[in-house]
């Protein structure tokens, strides 16, 4: 899995809830315990983007961020470390946010919160706020959603601890997922791969043989040699 770890919020409109998502969020990871892949208590940051007609600039002075009642001042105050406000047209977004990821690169964790942006990192994880019906959704909303892990069909007033540790809970399987089959990518020759190689990949990640067998067949890896049917 890629360092840092990018966590992206997207939405169907404007006022889908986005923000409060993301609070919800840092202040689960504030006072619980570090959630996979991470084995040390991580530092997590947050980047808000939002789409101009004409300018680009990444604001870093706390000055800005910290005024009252800014959705940057609620992203520090739920636990952000360090926060970038990012702005510019869509056909900049290329030259940008790729300075702006650099400035955050020491993190472990970085929530990406805005459609475009999440576009064009394609985060490793992806949550997008939605509304059953879909009416009125923005044709770049639509890219993101289908590249959301995560959907989350309705905004609600706030979220209870329930719901986010459930969220916390889907977000670290789909990283575990993810970086199973990132690595079954790397090490599988041919399409195949060893069930040497295959157990040593759950060790080291310390999952279940099943769990590298179900990624293997998704990915179409056949596991050769195989071994007292741990697969």
């Amino acid at each position: 899995m890629k360092h840092p770890l990018l966590i992206g919020i997207g939405g169907a409109h404007s006022g889908a809830g986005k923000t409060t998502l993301a609070v919800a969020i840092l202040r689960y990871f504030k006072t619980h315990p570090p959630i996979y892949p991470f084995t040390h208590s991580p530092k997590y940051g947050a980047i808000k983007y939002t789409k101009t007609a004409f300018y680009t600039s990444i604001i870093d002075d706390k000055n800005i961020l910290y005024q009252k009642d800014k959705d940057t001042r609620r992203l520090f105050d739920a636990g952000a470390e360090e926060v970038l406000w990012v702005q510019s047209p869509a056909n900049e977004i290329n030259n940008v946010m790729p300075i702006a990821i650099g400035r955050l690169s020491h993190l472990d964790c970085i929530i990406i919160e805005g459609n475009s942006a999440i576009e064009f990192l394609e985060p490793d994880v992806v949550v997008f706020i939605t509304n059953v019906s879909n009416k009125n959704i923005k044709p770049s909303a639509s890219r993101v959603l289908k590249q959301a892990d995560i959907v989350i069909e309705k905004r609600p007033l706030h979220y209870s601890s329930k719901n986010i540790h459930e969220l916390i809970g889907c977000i670290e399987m789909i990283v575990r997922k993810k970086e199973i089959e990132s690595i079954l990518k790397t090490r599988s020759n041919e399409g195949m791969i060893t069930c040497s190689d295959a157990r040593k990949i759950a060790e080291e990640l310390g999952v279940h043989y099943k769990e590298i067998g179900k990624a293997a067949n998704k990915l179409k890896i056949k596991i050769k040699n195989c071994e007292l049917g741990c697969f």
